[in-house]
């Protein structure tokens, strides 16, 4: 899709699929899955030219030529099983089970799951890791491309900017993160508990080349900023999306106290009536 309004449309639909997930476990993390779903459907579903964004075969999750996608922020998986289950990569039934005692979905991304490259969910360990995957692949002179996505939270380990350091030594041009900005972390605001900010600064001081997103729901500016991170520079790339945590959810949206619980029976008769009226 290279439509911002399908590509709006498609999140809208995963959106509703994602708080009901999260809604029938009463597990999940709400407020940081709807921050993150523009991106991931950017990615997943965007493309440039027609041709694809991220290269991908469900029916051939080992393809060689696939790029992948590591999501660092792991208690973000609900918005990824989303996605994975509406491309194919498993049946959308799965997602009735999330967080279920061996089920296939878990609480955080486990690399049993189709679709999914690394079990993450210690903060910082899947950007690391993903560069392990870039670096590898562009030793081997190999053209797939790395994204990974981090939470603005997440910056406070120090094994985010020892990978940061890492990347642009060695060049990595294949790899490409995405910091979903939304400014609240746990119970609170990001700026009070332990300040990340200046992100574009910082990156640019690491030897990054860094692309601002000031409206990380915009999918113009996010087709915008892709388009540009896939032009060659011999940096790794990172793209910093300004979000809005709970994006979707009126009563949610830049509210702490949903980061990490799901919508009650009454909050869902509201919000998704809401959702679906989008779509309309």
């Amino acid at each position: 899709m290279s439509d911002p309004k399908e590509l709006h449309k498609k999140a809208t639909q995963l959106r509703i699929e994602c708080l009901k997930s999260i809604h029938k476990a009463q597990s999940g993390h709400t407020g940081g899955s709807m921050s993150a779903m523009d991106i991931l459907v950017t990615l997943y579903y965007g493309d440039l030219g027609g041709d694809p964004i991220m290269k991908y075969n469900p029916q051939k999750p080992d393809w060689e030529d696939q790029d992948y996608f590591i999501l660092s922020k792991g208690h973000a998986a609900p918005a990824l099983y989303a996605i994975l289950a509406d491309i194919g990569y498993f049946e959308k039934s799965e997602l009735d089970y999330l967080r279920q005692v061996n089920a296939l979905l878990q609480g955080h991304p486990v690399i049993k799951t189709p679709g999914v490259t690394m079990t993450t969910g210690s903060l910082g360990q899947g950007f690391a890791a993903a560069h392990g995957l870039a670096l590898s692949l562009k030793m081997d002179h190999k053209k797939n491309i790395v994204f990974t996505m981090l939470g603005d939270g997440e910056l406070q380990e120090g094994i985010v900017w020892e990978t940061a350091m890492s990347a642009a030594q060695f060049k990595s041009e294949n790899f490409i993160a995405f910091i979903d900005n939304n400014e609240i972390q746990l119970d609170g605001f990001t700026r009070s508990i332990m300040n990340v900010e200046p992100i574009i600064d910082k990156f640019a001081s690491f030897g990054w080349r860094t692309i601002p997103v000031k409206n990380g729901h915009d999918f113009n500016e996010l087709l915008t900023a892709v388009e540009k991170a896939l032009i060659p520079s011999r940096k790794p790339t990172v793209i910093v999306c300004n979000t809005i945590k709970g994006k979707g959810v009126a009563f949610a949206e830049r509210n702490p106290s949903y980061h990490g619980v799901a919508l009650s029976k009454e909050e869902m008769q509201v919000a998704i009536p809401a959702l679906e009226k989008e779509l309309t």
